[in-house]
C-alpha cells in the first residue's frame, strides 16, 4: 500500500497497525502549485483563489491535490468521482459518485509540513506544528493546558519549554480532531497521560465523557515539527 502513496511532493512518514500518515512538502514550487491545481474540482478552485496570502493559498493546494490523489489510490477510483466535504466541526468526508467512502483521513498543516492520517475504519486525527518560536506562548499555556500540563510545562524554558508544549498541544489537536468536535472542543478539559508528557511516544487515551471509547495516540514529531495522531482502537489491540 505505501508504495502506492509516493507521489510528487508527498512521501510516507509513519506507519502502525493500519494507519499510515504522509508528509506532504509545502514548499515554495511554482511546477508543484500547477500540476496541483489541475487536480482541483471547481469549488476547490474557487476556494482557492479567495486566500489572499500566497503561503495559505499553496498550503491549501499542495495539501488538497495530494489528498485527491492518495485517496483515489486507496479506493480506488477516478479523480472526477471524487467529492471531498466537511461535516459539523469541519471533520472531512469522501464520496464517490455520491457514496460516502469508508475510509477515514485527516489532514493538517504547518509552515512547509503538512500530514495527512489514512486509516481503514474508524475515525483518526492528525496535527502538526512547526517548531518555531510561538507568540503569547504563556497565554496560550494557560489556554490549552490542564493544571498538570502547566506545571510542567512552565518549569521549563527556551527550547525545553517550547518543544514540550508543542508535543502536548499537538496531541490534543489529534485526539479532539479525532473525536469530531475539532477547534470547538475546550482541550484543557482533559490532559495527555503522565507517561506521554515524560517521553513515551505513544499510549491510550478515553474522553470523561466517553470512557467506553478507547484511542490509540502516537507522538510522531520530529526535530523539524511536533506531531500526533489518534485513532480509535481495534477489538484486540494492545498499546
Amino acid at each position: 500500500m505505501l508504495s502506492g502513496l509516493v507521489g510528487d511532493w508527498w512521501r510516507p512518514l509513519w506507519t502502525h497497525d493500519d494507519v499510515t500518515v504522509i508528509h506532504v512538502d509545502l514548499a515554495c514550487d511554482t511546477v508543484n502549485e500547477q500540476r496541483a491545481w489541475v487536480r482541483l474540482d471547481a469549488t476547490e478552485r474557487q476556494r482557492a483563489d479567495r486566500f489572499r496570502n500566497g503561503a495559505a493559498r499553496r498550503r491549501f493546494l499542495l495539501c488538497r491535490s495530494a489528498l485527491r490523489s492518495i485517496l483515489c489510490r486507496s479506493f480506488p477510483c477516478q479523480n472526477r468521482q471524487l467529492v471531498l466535504g466537511a461535516a459539523e466541526h469541519g471533520k472531512p468526508f469522501a464520496t464517490v459518485d455520491g457514496t460516502c467512502a469508508a475510509l477515514g483521513f485527516n489532514v493538517s498543516h504547518s509552515g512547509r509540513h503538512g500530514l495527512i492520517a489514512l486509516v481503514p475504519e474508524g475515525r483518526v486525527g492528525v496535527d502538526v506544528e512547526e517548531r518555531v518560536a510561538v507568540r503569547n506562548l504563556d497565554v496560550l499555556v494557560g489556554a490549552v493546558l490542564g493544571p498538570n500540563e502547566r506545571s510542567e510545562v512552565t518549569a521549563r524554558s527556551g527550547a525545553r519549554k517550547l518543544h514540550l508544549f508543542l508535543d502536548l498541544w499537538t496531541m490534543k489537536e489529534a485526539l479532539s480532531k479525532a473525536h469530531g468536535k475539532g477547534l470547538s472542543m475546550d482541550v484543557s478539559a482533559f490532559e495527555i497521560s503522565s507517561s506521554m508528557r515524560h517521553g513515551s511516544r505513544r499510549g491510550a487515551f478515553s474522553f470523561p465523557d466517553r470512557p467506553d471509547v478507547v484511542w490509540r495516540l502516537h507522538n510522531i514529531g520530529t526535530e523539524q515539527f511536533a506531531a500526533a495522531v489518534a485513532h480509535t482502537r481495534g477489538a484486540g489491540d494492545g498499546d
